[in-house]
């Protein structure tokens, strides 16, 4: 496995359970996070600018911190400039079309940047686990979602797909204290528990997904989140890498 910065580039052999979990002192944290989020910011101004936009995605299993990271991803950042889509069951409407058409609706205009919590992957993820697509539909989208990446991405889209990964035990530990907690106990539902019991077959999903969609032009990137702090700064510096990679100057 290759690592850069806290976060696993695929490879393949990778497998979900067996990652080790950084973490970061919080006075590292602090600072790593103010630093990270001013970087972006720059790059931010610097894409307003240009005929580039960035899609960032995040996928994983439920209570990996997904909601956290994004919020400190955008928080610092010029909301005209960017949208967050939390993507939820099909509506009746949506239902009527390719599964990937409510997605083409929401991509960024150009200079823009568009974060999907969850994504166009449910199809060969939680679609494949509970059997809304049929394993026709869920292998031929490996081939339709890596050519609608290649088409976006050879039209100037900078992509970032990250998947938070946790332990089993760790997302145990979350759900226990959002059942506790009245202020997040709208956070945990029959569906989690369902999907907790699936454990297993959601990793073969995944592990699936990143060897058939990660791509040199869009790579996933397998981020250990057991310790939060430590994942939503990664989150950012990933971002930050990729608009530097893809030739995004970043003004000071």
């Amino acid at each position: 496995m290759g690592k850069d910065d806290g976060i696993f580039e695929w490879k393949k052999g990778l497998r979900l359970d067996a990652m080790n979990h950084p973490a970061i002192e919080e006075d590292d944290y602090k600072k790593s996070l103010k630093n990270a989020q001013l970087k972006l910011l720059n790059y931010q101004r610097s894409l307003a600018e240009s005929n580039r936009n960035l899609i960032v995605l995040f996928e994983g299993p439920d209570a990996a911190g997904k909601g956290g990271a994004i919020k400190r991803l955008v928080e610092r950042l010029d909301p005209r400039m960017l949208r967050v889509h939390s993507v939820v069951k099909p509506t009746q409407e949506e239902y009527a079309h390719h599964y990937m058409w409510r997605f083409w609706r929401n991509l960024p205009q150009y200079g823009q940047i568009a974060v999907f919590d969850r994504s166009w992957y449910g199809r060969v993820l939680v679609e494949r686990v509970e059997g809304f697509a049929s394993e026709r539909e869920w292998k031929r989208a490996y081939q339709e979602i890596t050519e609608f990446e290649r088409m976006l991405v050879d039209d100037g889209t900078v992509f970032v797909k990250i998947y938070m990964h946790i332990s089993k035990d760790e997302q145990l530990l979350r759900f226990k204290r959002r059942e506790s907690d009245p202020y997040k106990h709208w956070k945990i539902t029959d569906e989690d528990w369902r999907n907790r019991r699936k454990w297993d077959e959601h990793n073969e999903a995944a592990e699936g997904m990143f060897e058939k969609t990660s791509t040199d032009f869009a790579q996933w990137r397998i981020l250990p989140s057991n310790y939060k702090w430590h994942a939503r700064v990664e989150v950012i510096r990933t971002v930050n890498s990729a608009l530097e990679n893809a030739g995004i100057k970043k003004l000071s």
